[in-house]
């Protein structure tokens, strides 16, 4: 079955950074585009970047643009999330998304809190 796992989360302070891991198994990564969300506590689940099936492509949600960087790698099924210059308003739990045939598949999350 479609599992995704993710790592890398925690505590940080504004200015600093952090690196997201998502270990995919149980379907065909290299076929499908990969995506982060993110959800903060009262608001609603976003996106915050894609990724297509090769990595050509990428798209960013505006406030992240030139601060976060995903990327892929299909030998080892894991995609990326590079976060730099983070701000107290990244705070959230972070999610690895995979739309297979129609359907969202999703990680447990994890969590990163930007905080002085």
């Amino acid at each position: 079955q479609v599992q995704l796992v993710e790592s890398g989360g925690g505590l940080v302070q504004p200015g600093g950074s952090l690196r997201l891991s998502c270990a995919a198994s149980g379907f065909t990564f290299r076929s499908f585009s990969m995506s982060w969300y993110r959800q903060a506590p009262g608001k609603e689940r976003e996106l915050v970047a894609r990724i297509s099936s090769l990595g050509i492509l990428t798209n960013y949600a505006a406030s992240v643009e030139g601060r976060f960087t995903i990327s892929r790698d299909n030998a080892k099924n894991t995609v990326y999330l590079q976060m730099n210059s983070l701000k107290v308003v990244d705070t959230a739990v972070y999610y690895c998304n995979a739309d297979i045939s129609y359907t969202n598949y999703w990680g447990q999350g994890t969590q990163v809190t930007v905080s002085s």
